[in-house]
């Protein structure tokens, strides 16, 4: 019975905190979020970081083309994440759980579209 108290604390813990981390963190520019996109190459990097930067209230963005995580530093007075993950999803890819805009999606160069750099990983 201790053992599965101590195991339902653990779960209860490290559950609160993975979602924590979906949370802005404040920075000094002002709030940081990170979002987990679909994109791919350094096509789509440029295209994110373009587009976001016109976006009222970004302070900077930086994709990881790697990890697809894009990093958004914003002014929390002018925007908040759910616009952020918008805004990511009417350029054309996924933002966390939301769905990319398929218009968008279909506007994309072709090397910025699902499975086009699967040659690289091998």
């Amino acid at each position: 019975m201790k053992t599965l108290a101590i195991t339902i604390t653990l779960s209860l813990f490290f559950g609160v905190t993975a979602w924590a981390q979906l949370e802005p963190i404040k920075v000094s520019d002002g709030y940081q979020v990170e979002i987990k996109t679909s994109a791919v190459c350094e096509m789509c990097k440029e295209a994110l970081e373009q587009d976001l930067t016109f976006e009222k209230g970004v302070k900077s963005v930086n994709l990881d083309v790697d990890t697809k995580v894009l990093t958004i530093v914003y002014n929390n007075k002018k925007t908040d994440p759910t616009t952020l993950r918008k805004r990511v999803t009417l350029v054309g890819y996924h933002a966390d759980t939301l769905q990319r805009d398929s218009e968008a999606y279909e506007n994309l160069p072709l090397c910025c579209k699902d499975g086009a750099h699967q040659d690289d990983n091998d």
